[in-house]
């Protein structure tokens, strides 16, 4: 007799998600419906027979698969479906982290949602994006801002959708960060009680449930977050073309764009978001901890850009 698959339902990402596989990460769904369905598919042979040329990536039109070694075989489909193949000894936290990242990415773009890297905090009702290269301090940063009593809509990807006036909005994603042993130490967090990342084995996962603001703000900033081996602060607007350029450099899995047919999309998009936004550049010196300063420089910013409007 077959074993009849049991299913956890989920809401993140403003999508209602029913999955074959628990994720711990996600709050359970409030919503009757289902946007997005995890299962289970076997997959090797689908991608062993893919085309040469697409060696690490298999995309087209809806349709984007990648194997993670010793995880799992990935496929996401028209923006409603993620098919997991994981491996015989793969970990569960491993399948996790690629189904929170790159899938919930490209079901995003096949959805015609922005995602945007980086983290999202909610500041006097609008949000904030901070976003930067991988080790930059977005988590870090963000969490300065959690101390001071803001809120988080996402620490990873940010999903953006444009309203019927050309408004930016921010969806926010699920209430956890993940943050360095280093970073937690300096705001003098324990770690002894969280969950390691996995082959990150200094790098945690931190629930934030209490910290996490659960509705759609509109978008009113992005700062580019940068480590410069200077030793002081800096930030300064961002201008001209520049600004489309921070933009198509900090959407997530922004290589997958032309391959997925959304050149002309991602295009308009920004656009239209770029009359909306400020945009900034912040430099931090890479030789000391600074997440309290910039957090103290982007609020004073904040007010004196409020003030002028």
């Amino acid at each position: 007799m077959e074993e009849r698959t049991a299913f956890y339902r989920y809401q993140a990402f403003g999508l209602s998600i029913s999955s074959e596989m628990e994720i711990q990460e996600l709050p359970a769904a409030t919503m009757p419906q289902t946007d997005v369905y995890i299962a289970r598919k076997a997959l090797r042979t689908y991608w062993e027979n893919r085309p040469a040329d697409q060696k690490y990536f298999y995309i087209k039109e809806d349709f984007v698969m990648f194997e993670i070694e010793d995880t799992a075989i990935f496929l996401i489909e028209k923006g409603t479906h993620i098919y997991v193949d994981a491996f015989h000894d793969s970990k569960h936290d491993q399948v996790c982290l690629y189904l929170l990242g790159t899938c919930m990415g490209s079901i995003l773009m096949q959805r015609k949602i922005l995602p945007l890297h980086g983290s999202a905090v909610a500041i006097d009702g609008k949000v904030y994006a901070i976003v930067g290269d991988s080790g930059a301090g977005k988590s870090t940063l963000a969490a300065a801002f959690l101390r001071r009593g803001y809120k988080l809509l996402s620490d990873d990807v940010i999903p953006v959708t444009l309203t019927e006036q050309g408004i930016p909005m921010v969806t926010p994603a699920y209430p956890q960060q993940k943050l360095w042993i280093e970073s937690l130490e300096q705001f003098g967090m324990d770690s002894g009680h969280l969950r390691p990342i996995i082959q990150r084995e200094t790098k945690f996962a931190v629930p934030v449930t209490e910290q996490f603001l659960n509705e759609r703000l509109p978008l009113a900033g992005v700062i580019e977050l940068m480590k410069t081996e200077e030793d002081r602060i800096d930030l300064q607007p961002i201008h001209n073309l520049h600004r489309f350029q921070l933009l198509f450099a900090h959407t997530y899995r922004k290589s997958f764009i032309e391959r997925l047919g959304l050149v002309q999309w991602h295009f308009t998009l920004s656009a239209r978001m770029l009359n909306q936004l400020s945009l900034y550049q912040l430099k931090r010196p890479v030789q000391s901890f600074t997440a309290n300063e910039l957090a103290d420089l982007i609020l004073s910013t904040i007010q004196k850009e409020s003030v002028h409007v």
